[in-house]
């Protein structure tokens, strides 16, 4: 009996160790902004109401993918105290691609690949010191990549 209790309880123990990084993950997840169809929509949802632009901001993105389903995307932000970068793609049906939040000490610097449904403008903005910087360009895209 007491060996069949002692199972019992390390598998709850174990069933409550996987579950809890989830529970940490869901409430970072930012729903509005990741879900909204519309950029003002994902722009509302990260809190961003003015981004100005700047030139410490380093967007490398291709001006031609040959298919939208892998389009190699580098940011990097030169300005001091960097929390956050985020990626935004306008044509998108959901605009909100990713946002990368880096504690003190972390290199804001991202390399990823995204997809992108159609040619557009790719948005990085950047938040350092509670203001938002941004950096774009247009990248055309031959073959959708997403719908």
């Amino acid at each position: 009996m007491n060996r069949r209790l002692w199972l019992k309880g390390l598998a709850a123990f174990g069933l409550a160790v996987l579950v809890t990084p989830l529970r940490a993950l869901a409430a970072v997840w930012n729903k509005p902004a990741f879900e909204s169809a519309q950029m003002d929509g994902a722009l509302r949802g990260l809190g961003i109401v003015q981004a100005g632009p700047t030139r410490d901001v380093v967007l490398i993105a291709p001006d031609m993918a040959e298919n939208g389903a892998i389009v190699q995307v580098e940011v990097e932000s030169r300005i001091p105290n960097t929390e956050a970068i985020a990626l935004l793609v306008e044509k998108n049906p959901t605009p909100l691609i990713a946002n990368f939040m880096f504690s003190n000490g972390a290199d804001p610097y991202v390399i990823t690949r995204i997809k992108m449904a159609e040619t557009s403008e790719l948005k990085a903005i950047v938040k350092a010191g509670g203001q938002y910087y941004t950096v774009s360009r247009k990248v055309e895209v031959a073959l959708g990549g997403c719908g």
